[in-house]
């Protein structure tokens, strides 16, 4: 398939990138500078130069694609406006296609809220934190639009050897600092490895049916203290761990500091039954430890 991949450089979108090429996909990705175009080159892709926020640019460009994949987010006060303008975009240049564009739209975790126990699925409601509910709001609405046939992926935190959620704890114990845990250290997260989060987008982007969500789920719920403690024993840090009460982190940091101090579980089995996803990477706290790779 022809894809276009928005984000190819960040972290998940650069696993997702490795994953298309690897299985034979031609991939096209949006960058922003001369560098972001060297890398995605380097990496297997055709750059295309635009921006997300002007999509009305590059949209055109859709006609040439089977799929999108839009892999790329930023955590600020824009965001929601900010997606809603590229979706807007891509269904204006979709409209009047015979075969629809499958658009791979990415939600997350925390449009479920706080489960405690429970864990969540594909047909547990949504309970978005406040500052994400308009990613219900624009998913609702891409399933309306002509020319289009979308998939939602709801992806656990995701994390890789060198940290991507845990990379604000893994770098505190390298450093000899204290690994802050936000909230309370029996927050619980359910977790990914970056390269199986990739595979996931890839086996939906070929084989799920217009309209599915998937949640993706390698780990139902883990708690953040027990990551906390592998990182730190990995690193032989005997530092106690500093707790950041909830509400001093959102004032640091925004709305959005909510999400890593939520108890919640995710499950992963319908995306396993449906599409075969097989993940490799299921015991993050062996993995930080440096017990398995």
């Amino acid at each position: 398939m022809h894809v276009l991949l928005l984000g190819g450089t960040g972290s998940i979108g650069s696993a997702i990138l490795e994953d298309l090429i690897a299985h034979g996909h031609s991939v096209t990705a949006l960058a922003r500078s001369e560098k972001a175009a060297t890398v995605l080159a380097e990496n297997g892709a055709t750059p295309l130069f635009g921006d997300m926020t002007r999509p009305e640019e590059w949209a055109p460009a859709l006609a040439g694609f089977d799929a999108l994949i839009q892999a790329a987010a930023a955590f600020d006060t824009d965001m929601g406006a900010i997606d809603k303008k590229l979706l807007d975009a891509i269904a204006e240049n979709t409209a009047e296609r015979k075969i629809p564009l499958r658009v791979l739209y990415t939600g997350g975790c925390w449009l479920y809220g706080e489960t405690g126990e429970r864990i969540a699925d594909e047909m547990t409601p949504f309970d978005p934190l406040p500052s994400f509910a308009w990613m219900v709001e624009n998913w609702q609405w891409l399933c309306q639009a002509d020319g289009i046939a979308p998939i939602l992926i709801h992806p656990a935190m995701v994390y890789d050897q060198h940290g991507g959620v845990l990379s604000r704890y893994i770098e505190a114990a390298w450093n000899g600092q204290p690994i802050e845990i936000w909230g309370t250290p029996d927050a619980i997260w359910p977790l990914v490895h970056r390269a199986d989060l990739a595979s996931a987008y890839r086996l939906a982007m070929e084989a799920a049916p217009a309209g599915q969500s998937y949640c993706v789920a390698a780990e139902d719920g883990v708690s953040t203290g027990s990551l906390a403690d592998a990182i730190a024993a990995r690193s032989k840090s005997a530092i106690p761990h500093r707790i950041l009460p909830l509400e001093e982190a959102i004032e640091r940091h925004g709305d959005w500091a909510a999400g890593p101090a939520l108890k919640q579980r995710m499950s992963g089995t319908k995306i396993r039954r449906e599409l075969g996803w097989r993940p490799r990477f299921e015991d993050a706290v062996s993995m930080l430890r440096g017990e398995t790779l």
